[in-house]
């Protein structure tokens, strides 16, 4: 499949299968994770997998969805803030990097027949306290990665004109 049909193929899968991801397909998401670029290649990022029952029941807290269930597991993506560039005029990067290690990983996971959807909207705060992060890691994104049980809905795009100048 050429690039474009893969980003074509990607979207925000909200109703999973259940049905376990193949670990040979996890490890091939997170090499393409691995291998995301960053800024100055610091790679201020912690990507950990949630897939024990008991973890998973933890994760949902932080994300109450009945379609966030469904998911067989999930991807707590977190920025590493003592490791992000700081641009001279004090700019963090390191959302922008783990922006683009998601994706990654979201487009590897559509690549190998997965779904995936980005999640921001969640207790950030009684994430980090549940699964114990240290205090320099904030978790970012939480990505529920499996099957999908919906189908690829159109995506509804402005046009080239409205954004390129």
């Amino acid at each position: 499949m050429n690039f474009l049909e893969l980003v074509k193929q990607r979207y925000s899968c909200r109703a999973y299968k259940p049905l376990g991801v193949e670990k040979e397909k996890l490890e091939y998401i997170l090499e393409c994770v691995r291998l995301a670029p960053s800024a100055v290649n610091k790679q201020p990022w912690c990507f950990r997998i949630v897939s024990k029952e008991e973890d998973k029941v933890r994760l949902q807290q932080c994300y109450n969805r009945d379609w966030f269930k469904t998911a067989p597991m999930y991807v707590v993506a977190s920025v590493l803030h003592d490791e992000e560039w700081v641009r001279s005029d004090g700019k963090h990067h390191g959302d922008i990097d783990i922006a683009i290690a998601v994706e990654h990983l979201c487009l590897a996971a559509t690549e190998q027949g997965l779904a995936a959807c980005w999640v921001c909207n969640f207790d950030a705060v009684l994430c980090k306290e549940l699964f114990n992060l240290s205090d320099n890691e904030e978790p970012a994104v939480l990505i529920p990665l499996g099957y999908a049980e919906d189908e690829v809905k159109p995506k509804n795009r402005k046009p080239i004109e409205a954004i390129v100048r």
